[in-house]
């Protein structure tokens, strides 16, 4: 029997991280189904922003290691989705890293992951803990933390939890809100957020141009591989979707009948059985996209549109899986890793050609475009290309309130500034 410590590390090193580790998945996995509903959506976000810290390898051990804590505490010892963690609550996590329990610390530092030679694969080391106190002549001393370490830890909260805005997985930051306030007030300028430091990220018109001509480059140079990307790419963009609404995962698996037709009105939309906080929408698909759809399931040797109910998966793999529950399986859908490769190679591809032609800012741009970055993109075109009608784009992107809608009406200082230039004061008057 596998031995393991009281609180289970939860991200391997940086170079291991995406292959993902047996004994973690199947932690998140009993704690999604029996503690926190949402727990296997957070651990894919916290992935996402600790890969965002490849470069930095002090960061990201830094920044691993305090989302190993929160997290422990978020599920195990709370019990709570991060969407729900308010001020208040957060409030009982500095507590709790004051007084940690007395079995999670640790007298020396050790890796969070070994090698078990037995199992041949990596797994948590038993004798790491998330707290680490201090020796003093050879005798343990009790556990202590610093203001100042308290403020580091709500720093790096306050990052993820404004990573989670970006990714509209939560609204508020109650780290930023315990920072501004009381004990751990900070005077950082860093931790100010205000209107003229918002980032959308997503593409500008001429970027996602690059984006969708790479893709069909690649489904016209090499179909057997890339006519999936480029379905991928299209449906993302179109119906505004998270890459974990596109992937497989325990309890949803994507089906080509999710596009369904209504027999009332004849028009197209793709359902969304399972979302963030466990909603569900129907997207309105537009004639591209449908076109997109028979151009794809016509190469899969389908018809062109899918039966009601139809049970084929969205994106089959194209080799056999070789290990996993899958195994051997073929006609299966692929999970968020390997959608994120596809996107990731289809984005540095399309950052190459734009760098090529002189665009050399707007590749640098390209590359640190996420996947999310397409479902931003989608919504953000809509309202200010398309002219959607923001209640319309709201419906379709699941937003609970029209003020996140809104939040894309003209994401940049530039394109304000713009609209503002030729403003008269006197409407009436040929001058001022």
């Amino acid at each position: 029997m596998q031995n393991l410590p009281p609180a289970l590390p939860l991200f391997d090193s940086i170079i291991h991280l995406e292959d993902g580790n047996p004994t973690v998945n199947q932690f998140i996995a009993n704690i999604t189904m029996h503690r926190v509903n949402d727990a296997a959506l957070i651990y894919e976000h916290t992935v996402d922003w600790l890969l965002e810290q490849r470069h930095s390898e002090n960061n990201y051990k830094t920044y691993r290691s305090e989302l190993t804590t929160f997290l422990y505490w978020s599920f195990i010892e709370e019990g709570v989705s991060i969407s729900d963690i308010t001020r208040r609550v957060l409030l009982r996590y500095t507590d709790y890293c004051i007084n940690p329990p007395q079995h999670l610390i640790a007298y020396r530092n050790v890796a969070q992951f070994v090698v078990d030679k037995e199992l041949e694969e990596r797994v948590p080391n038993p004798h790491w803990r998330p707290f680490l106190g201090k020796k003093k002549e050879g005798i343990e001393q009790p556990y202590k933390i610093t203001d100042k370490a308290l403020k580091t830890k709500l720093a790096i909260l306050s990052s993820f939890f404004s990573y989670l805005i970006n990714e509209e997985y939560t609204e508020r930051n109650p780290a930023m809100m315990l920072m501004k306030n009381g004990r751990f007030k900070s005077n950082s300028q860093n931790l100010v957020m205000n209107e003229d430091d918002e980032e959308v990220r997503s593409f500008t018109q001429l970027q996602w141009s690059y984006v969708i001509s790479t893709s069909l480059k690649l489904a016209k140079s090499e179909p057997e591989t890339h006519e999936r990307t480029l379905f991928l790419m299209s449906l993302m963009y179109s119906c505004y979707l998270r890459i974990s609404e596109a992937a497989a995962r325990p309890g949803f698996s994507p089906m080509m009948g999710q596009f369904r037709r209504d027999t009332k009105t004849s028009v197209w939309g793709f359902h969304i059985p399972r979302s963030k906080g466990g909603k569900k929408r129907t997207v309105a698909v537009s004639s591209q996209l449908l076109k997109a759809l028979q151009r794809y399931r016509c190469f899969l040797g389908l018809s062109p549109l899918p039966a009601p109910n139809e049970n084929t998966p969205l994106f089959i793999r194209h080799r056999a899986a070789g290990r996993g529950r899958d195994v051997g399986l073929l006609n299966a859908n692929l999970g968020i890793r390997q959608l994120r490769e596809q996107i990731s190679l289809v984005f540095d591809l399309a950052a190459n050609a734009a760098h090529k032609e002189g665009f050399e800012q707007d590749a640098v741009e390209m590359r640190q475009m996420t996947p999310h970055s397409i479902r931003h993109t989608g919504i953000s075109h809509d309202i200010n290309i398309n002219n959607r009608p923001l209640s319309h784009v709201q419906a379709d992107a699941g937003h609970d309130s029209i003020n996140t809608t809104s939040q894309y009406l003209h994401t940049t200082r530039v394109e304000r500034h713009e609209s503002a230039a030729k403003k008269p004061i006197d409407h009436l008057a040929d001058t001022y």
